[in-house]
């Protein structure tokens, strides 16, 4: 049985940073993949799964980026078994050869974390017509995972970070491209980041009882390169600078406060016994109603059930595949 939407027992919060949850967990022996590890949360991400003993998989758009992080984590870590592969969620045949390649090796895969994302970007195309925040944030993601799946076995756990931008839009059925509406940069990304949740619900009802377990994470606000499309006039606008420090504001994450909830969700035994549920700050969230305005729990449209299973049926019909899992 899917968890409960509510907090359990967990003994971290919003301070807590990523080498904390790990500190006292044994990876050795364990293989991650980690999407979007050449920056920001990624970084972070790998750098605590490294530093518990996993071997840990970088697929990445920048090879070279990726390199010299790897480099850095090996060499902060100690751990020498950190790999960088080539790979573009904007072009879903570079997402399934990279998922296809990493089956072939017969090696079984513990723990997937989809931190990779792009948010509020111009109105751009890819494969076809496809609005570029759902089709990479969510169809991307999708390929490469379900791909992945027959490396999957009975411990393993998907993590697909979502956001509190899923607040701005559910998903839109008759619409997802924006082909009917004005494009609207947010109500896309919103739109693509409760795709990341559904997906994990899906994802979960589906493979939980084989012993997979997924789950939906906000990773919290860091400032990374995740809004390199927003002008810095924009970004002041938004509220996340502090005027006076020119610093993110009170209550922004590090990078490594960011990791921290995807590595928990990925590594804590209090989820041992299910999963399908949207998590924040170390800590399965509260799931509160469609019209509550405050900054913290899971809007509804982000864990129901029969939109996670239409939206997988909308995405196989996008994608041209069909995945029995």
């Amino acid at each position: 049985m899917p968890l409960a939407q509510k907090p359990v027992a967990s003994p971290f919060g919003h301070g807590t940073q990523a080498a904390e949850v790990v500190k006292g967990i044994d990876l050795k022996g364990k293989t991650a993949i980690v999407t979007g590890a050449s920056s920001g949360l990624g970084v972070e991400t790998v750098r605590a799964l490294a530093q518990s003993g996993a071997r840990v998989i970088m697929p990445v758009r920048s090879r070279k980026q990726a390199e010299e992080v790897a480099a850095d984590i090996k060499k902060s870590t100690g751990n020498d078994a950190i790999e960088v592969a080539d790979m573009d969620l904007g072009d879903w045949p570079s997402a399934r050869k990279f998922a296809d390649d990493f089956v072939k090796r017969g090696i079984p895969l513990d723990i997937l974390i989809n931190n990779a994302g792009i948010m509020a970007t111009p109105e751009r195309r890819i494969m076809g017509n496809v609005e570029s925040q759902f089709g990479t944030n969510h169809l991307g993601h999708m390929t490469m995972t379900c791909h992945l799946a027959p490396a999957f076995h009975s411990g393993t756990r998907v993590v697909a970070l979502s956001s509190i931008g899923h607040r701005r839009s559910p998903i839109k059925f008759d619409d997802p491209n924006f082909e009917k509406t004005p494009y609207d940069k947010w109500e896309a990304y919103g739109q693509s980041k409760t795709a990341n949740s559904l997906f994990a619900v899906e994802l979960n009802r589906r493979l939980e009882p084989k012993g997979v377990f997924a789950y939906a994470v906000h990773p919290g606000g860091i400032m990374t390169n995740l809004q390199r499309d927003m002008s810095d006039a924009e970004i002041k606008a938004m509220g996340w600078i502090d005027e006076k420090t020119g610093k993110p504001r009170e209550g922004f994450k590090t990078p490594a406060g960011g990791a921290s909830t995807a590595v928990w969700a990925a590594t804590s035994p209090l989820l041992a016994s299910g999963g399908g549920v949207y998590c924040e700050d170390c800590n399965v969230a509260v799931a509160l109603p469609a019209d509550d305005k405050s900054f913290v729990g899971v809007r509804p449209w982000a864990i129901d059930a029969d939109a996670a299973k239409r939206l997988w049926s909308l995405s196989e019909k996008m994608l041209g595949e069909t995945f029995d899992l």
